[in-house]
């Protein structure tokens, strides 16, 4: 690097980050990539592996061997915490800063408790690869512990696991709960058989997949109480502790909790000291540029960005890598004193998995549901995973699993730690005595 050239800072190495960073890699600029961890994750296939059907490294690579045969490019191991907007410098952990000509945040989100962040401890959710390991060993310390398990009471709980929320990652995960439940690990123990497992998915509002039409949404529905999971709807969860989940002011018995219920943007706002919608995002404009600073862009999950019809677009990953190429258009454009056009996302559809086999997909005009749905969404995160090993591995374990149901990756490191409390409170006990277990479907 020459350091004559514009000086292109990018914060965040997901989705949004990535394509901004291979868009500029051939260009006339220099690049610096700055994120707080060494690794690219695909968050989609999260889920998988905090249900032991994929290791972590399936599912990411290293920035710096992404990022390798771009020699204008490189990456700065650090956290950022502030930007000064005036003399075009981002501030980091470390102590130092970084000068910027032009700035681009693809910081994502982060889980949102809707102010009771006390849950977050007894109902992680799923945005890391930390947060996808923690949550599997939690899912398999609990069948461990259940099949020596003496009392009915404390057995039945352990073996009740409760997903909150009902978007894309809750279903996902309940339906993937459901199979390694019902089927992947019975086999391998003594006393738990398909039929002990409950799974519950639960949501405060009246359907599953808000985000698709009504009748994908009821296809999904059907698919996933056809593995086994009891759905609630219309169930706002009140309380969340270490040994059970309150819905709708009724106590559920469970040690195991998994959150995906919201998400709230990184601090990208309040760094640049702009103006934020609801769920944190920072309002940009149409050319995804800050108002008042036309160097300064943000994207992805941190950006308050209006589609055609004036919403908010969705915080999915293609949304992310369409404006990250768009903000690198634009910033290579202005140097060359050309004027870009404005970002117009393209939707190529939603897709969700409902478990082995099943999915739903809306093309729009076109709906697609169960098995050619799943097919499909097999081929399309197999095919956008960085690297030809991970899409290989992915994709023969996604094969394996379907011929076999066998989940590879049931590993649980780390000290195992006490036991849990031999005492479930009576009130607690007396909702899972009365709820009989719902058992898969034949």
């Amino acid at each position: 690097m020459t350091g004559t050239r514009p000086h292109i800072v990018i914060v965040g190495a997901g989705f949004g980050g990535l394509a901004a960073t291979k868009a500029l890699a051939g260009a006339a600029v220099d690049v610096t990539l700055i994120d707080q961890r060494n690794h690219h994750l695909f968050q989609p296939l999260l889920y998988q592996v905090a249900t032991a059907a994929l290791s972590p490294a399936d599912i990411a690579g290293p920035i710096r061997a992404i990022v390798a045969n771009m020699p204008n490019v490189r990456v700065l191991l650090d956290e950022v915490t502030g930007v000064d907007k005036a003399d075009k410098q981002v501030a980091l952990g470390s102590g130092r800063t970084i000068a910027y000509d032009w700035l681009i945040i693809a910081t994502g989100a982060r889980h949102s408790y809707f102010g009771r962040d006390e849950w977050a401890r007894h109902a992680p959710g799923l945005k890391t690869i930390d947060d996808a390991t923690a949550v599997r060993r939690k899912i398999l310390l609990a069948l461990e512990r259940a099949e020596t398990e003496t009392d009915p009471d404390r057995r039945k709980a352990l073996l009740t696991f409760v997903i909150i929320g009902g978007g894309p990652t809750g279903v996902e995960m309940a339906g993937a709960i459901a199979e390694l439940a019902h089927q992947s690990v019975s086999r391998d123990f003594r006393s738990i058989t398909p039929h002990c497992s409950r799974v519950i998915l639960v949501d405060a509002g009246p359907r599953l997949l808000t985000a698709f039409p009504e009748t994908l949404s009821a296809s999904a529905r059907r698919a996933i109480e056809h593995l086994g999971v009891e759905v609630r709807l219309n169930a706002p969860v009140t309380n969340v502790a270490h040994d059970h989940v309150e819905i709708a002011g009724v106590a559920v018995p469970t040690h195991t909790a998994i959150w995906a219920a919201g998400v709230r943007a990184s601090p990208a706002a309040e760094w640049l000291g702009i103006g934020a919608d609801g769920a944190g995002r920072a309002v940009i404009g149409p050319d995804l540029t800050v108002a008042g600073c036309e160097n300064i862009f943000v994207i992805g999950d941190a950006a308050a960005c209006k589609g055609p019809d004036g919403r908010p677009l969705p915080g999915i990953a293609p949304v992310a890598k369409q404006q990250g190429k768009h903000a690198a258009q634009m910033i290579v454009a202005a140097i060359a004193g050309r004027t870009a056009k404005p970002f117009q996302y393209r939707h190529f559809g939603n897709l969700a998995t409902i478990g082995r086999s099943r999915a739903v997909i809306d093309f729009g005009r076109v709906h697609v549901t169960g098995f050619l749905a799943w097919v499909l969404w097999s081929a399309a995160h197999v095919f956008f995973l960085v690297g030809f090993r991970n899409r290989f591995a992915v994709g023969l374990s996604l094969l394996w699993n379907y011929l076999t149901f066998a989940r590879h990756a049931r590993i649980i490191t780390g000290e195992i730690p006490a036991a849990i409390p031999t005492e479930t409170p009576r009130e607690v006990r007396a909702e899972i005595r009365i709820t009989p277990s719902l058992q898969p479907a034949r």
